[in-house]
């Protein structure tokens, strides 16, 4: 008997952040996440009752994403991603180049650290539900966020590449 899944449209937006910070082109995500929802319909049988449904959807989206990446051999390209949540007062300018900056550092990090940081740091999920999304032993889910996130500190305290306003009162 196939079992009855429990409402997965509440874990599409967590999909859908996870697949662009794998793939970190939007169009790419979105094709990341119906493939992964078509995947979970069809493989519904597999869900065990009483399991979690998001570590359940967002192991199927790394495996898929996995997949593709080594079935295409290709590079995955640098893109500006859209913010999460449109309901957000826009950024100032330079709280726009703080993100940008961050964005940046974060997309710059290798694959697995980014992965590791996104599960763990983004998405709120334990040690052992990310270790289970990775197919990796715990232990390798927290060291891969503590480099991750000491590169990021590290990326932090080098000098900044901003332009500086300076002048900015002409005494007239």
């Amino acid at each position: 008997m196939i079992a009855k899944l429990p409402k997965v449209t509440d874990h599409i937006p967590d999909l859908r952040r996870y697949a662009l910070a794998l793939t970190r082109r939007g169009e790419d995500a979105e094709d990341l996440v119906q493939e992964t929802l078509t995947r979970a319909y069809d493989r519904r049988a597999d869900f065990k009752p009483g399991a979690a449904m998001r570590p359940w959807l967002m192991s199927i989206l790394h495996n898929l994403h996995v997949d593709g990446v080594r079935s295409r051999l290709v590079r995955i390209r640098h893109a500006a991603s859209a913010p999460a949540n449109r309901d957000f007062a826009p950024a100032s300018q330079e709280d726009a180049v703080r993100l940008s900056e961050v964005r940046r550092a974060f997309l710059d990090l290798p694959e697995e650290q980014r992965e590791a940081l996104h599960l763990v740091g983004i998405e709120g999920l334990t040690y052992p539900e990310a270790s289970q999304i990775l197919g990796v032993p715990e232990g390798t889910v927290l060291s891969r966020v503590s480099r991750a996130r000491q590169s990021l500190r590290d990326r932090e305290h080098q000098p900044s590449r901003r332009l500086r306003v300076v002048g900015g009162s002409d005494g007239a």
